[in-house]
């Protein structure tokens, strides 16, 4: 479910937003809500972090490297300090 929000902005600033967003062929609150979107996810660390490590696991089985090849990295790594 959705829900309201509702802003105050300058006049002209709110006439430029309507003709791009008409231009576009979108609704002034859809450009609104996309831009939300992106500055939550930007500065959303934990989101980050989490999409960080999808890639990285993503990319580690791609390369065929297994839990045990992990923690066998791992161990050598600490016995080294």
């Amino acid at each position: 479910m959705t829900t309201q929000m509702i802003l105050r902005i300058d006049p002209e600033l709110k006439s430029k937003v309507s003709n791009l967003a008409k231009a576009e062929g979108k609704r002034v609150s859809e450009v609104v809500r996309e831009l939300l979107e992106g500055y939550v996810r930007d500065r959303d660390v934990g989101s980050y972090v989490d999409d960080l490590w999808a890639r990285i696991g993503g990319k580690l089985s791609s390369r065929g490297v297994t839990l045990k090849d992990l923690r066998r990295t791992i161990k050598e790594v600490r016995a080294k300090k």
